[in-house]
């Protein structure tokens, strides 16, 4: 099998001076810089446009569904959603999309306001009023709600070896019982469209914390609505992604099965960075740890009773 190409700046810049017309005057070429070290498939393009290029046959299908989902999500969102520029093959069948910028920072950066939980509200509105048989024409999958149960199994293991290397108090993870966690089984609904890969480098926030966009719409599924949820309380931590749900209309379950869906996975994310098995940012994955482990008011109040 070939081996698809390594993008460069310079083979990077060539592209990019094809799609843009004004950037073929420079002499010198577009200023092209990759997004984060390391990662040589995502590209900054000047201070308006990012550059995505899909490394595999794989990540090209997603990325040409994700051109169409867009375009069907945007009138139901009070948030943006990326605009492509242009879009087709940087390699023999590998895609790129060229999108403009959205102005402002992350989740990771500023704060999110009230109003900016109201605009995460009209997010996990606007999704959930996506026809499902529509994003299914487009080739959205769907995905069967995860064991909470078994993701608490792994929660309890990794806690252990957390509190080992005094990261994390393993006793918080005992508010979690068996009997709870089959309580917050995902309940027998119709599934709604989920973006599945809310982080806080996906949510993009102005400096007075209102929610302006949404990016990356590669791996949206249908499915669990708790597990955007989730995602909001490792973007933007657990009370404001409570918060925002309920605006929404969700009632406790979906919010306490999102809340330790969040904490189960984070738990086990940072044991397995420290003990070598993934990569990433030590800050980062300690920072979303102690996010989604921010109490909330719900729990004090909602009851996990044995059946």
């Amino acid at each position: 099998m070939t081996q698809p190409p390594t993008p460069t700046a310079d083979s990077v810049r060539r592209l990019v001076r094809s799609l843009l017309p004004e950037s073929a005057d420079d002499a010198q070429g577009p200023d092209v810089r990759p997004v984060t070290q390391g990662r040589t498939h995502t590209w900054w393009v000047g201070t308006r446009h990012v550059l995505r290029l899909a490394p595999d046959r794989e990540a090209t299908l997603r990325r040409r569904r994700e051109l169409r989902l867009r375009d069907l999500v945007r009138p139901h969102l009070p948030v943006a959603v990326p605009a492509s520029v242009a879009h087709g093959d940087w390699a023999p069948g590998l895609a790129y999309t060229l999108d403009a910028k959205l102005p402002g920072g992350t989740a990771d950066d500023h704060d999110v306001s009230a109003v900016g939980e109201a605009d995460l509200a009209g997010l996990l509105t606007g999704v959930r009023a996506v026809p499902v048989r529509q994003a299914e024409t487009l080739g959205v999958p769907r995905s069967a709600p995860r064991s909470l149960e078994a993701l608490r199994r792994m929660a309890v293991q990794a806690a252990q070896r957390l509190a080992a290397a005094d990261e994390f108090d393993a006793a918080r993870l005992l508010q979690l019982t068996p009997p709870g966690a089959a309580q917050l089984a995902a309940q027998p609904a119709a599934a709604v469209l989920t973006h599945h890969g809310l982080t806080g480098d996906h949510v993009i926030v102005s400096p007075d914390g209102r929610v302006r966009g949404i990016l990356d719409w590669t791996e949206a599924a249908l499915g669990d609505p708790a597990e955007d949820i989730a995602g909001l309380a490792v973007a933007v931590g657990s009370p404001a992604a409570v918060r925002a749900a309920t605006l929404a209309g969700y009632g406790a379950r979906p919010c306490l099965r999102g809340l330790w869906l969040a904490r189960c996975d984070t738990l086990t994310r940072l044991a397995d960075h420290l003990e070598g098995r993934t990569t990433g940012s030590l800050t980062l994955l300690r920072s979303q740890l102690r996010r989604v482990w921010e109490p909330i008011l719900l729990e004090r109040v909602t009851e996990l009773k044995e059946e």
